[in-house]
């Protein structure tokens, strides 16, 4: 059953809904059965890569904060964060615009690698404190999970797979996205925000026990003995 995971790797509860998925599909009993798969989202799609210019100060720009209440939003959320074992160092985040950090993640789904490519990207930028929208560090994040370093220069270097985001934005809105994390289960349901792991193992039960009415699993023969057809024929 494919579970689809539409985010942006600039939204703190987009990293801490990752870890309570997890959280969850580690208590599941049917772990084994559920394909993840992480999709495009743009928070903010005009915004500037300005590494010189801190996450306080865009807030209080963009919200109409004080720098004040934005350093203790950023507080709640390393809080928040730190209770499922993140570490966030936003005042080391590095303003950049995610379209190529989501091509990389397109990618790096070709190569079967998108769930290693998403939790590189989240670490980058709320821990280490690194250009997300730098090529040279999106190779080496790359590299770290086992991507060749030239094909993914050409890639950054060029237009490939802007479409494939597009798509995912496109279909955000057509499944009823209008924030990240959004989490979409067969199609079917629908989990909105950093939820309680309680919250997406009651999802995962639910809706896995529909599909697997739908998609009973195969017969598995113990072996073969003396039987006869329809046509008369016996052995």
């Amino acid at each position: 059953m494919k579970v689809e995971i539409w985010s942006d790797v600039m939204c703190p509860f987009c990293y801490i809904g990752k870890r309570k998925f997890e959280n969850a599909l580690a208590e599941f009993p049917h772990k084994d059965k559920i394909q993840v798969e992480w999709k495009s989202f743009q928070l903010n799609p005009e915004m500037k890569t300005e590494p010189g210019k801190g996450i306080n100060e865009y807030l209080a720009e963009t919200k109409g904060w004080t720098p004040e209440y934005a350093q203790q939003m950023n507080d709640h959320v390393t809080n928040m964060a730190a209770e499922v074992g993140l570490e966030y160092n936003m005042d080391k985040a590095v303003l950049a615009n995610s379209f190529d950090a989501h091509r990389f993640l397109q990618f790096a789904k070709t190569k079967g690698l998108g769930d290693q490519a998403e939790e590189q990207l989240f670490k980058a930028y709320f821990t280490d404190g690194k250009n997300t929208a730098d090529h040279d560090t999106l190779v080496e994040l790359g590299a770290f999970i086992g991507l060749d370093s030239a094909e993914l220069r050409a890639v950054l270097e060029g237009t490939r797979f802007s479409e494939d985001v597009r798509k995912d934005v496109y279909e955000a809105q057509q499944v009823g996205a209008r924030g990240v994390p959004f989490f979409v289960l067969d199609r079917k349901y629908a989990v909105s925000g950093a939820q309680p792991s309680e919250a997406f193992l009651a999802a995962l039960e639910q809706s896995f026990g529909e599909w697997e009415k739908l998609n009973p699993a195969p017969l598995v023969a113990l072996g073969d003995g003396a039987s006869c057809t329809p046509d008369g024929q016996c052995d």
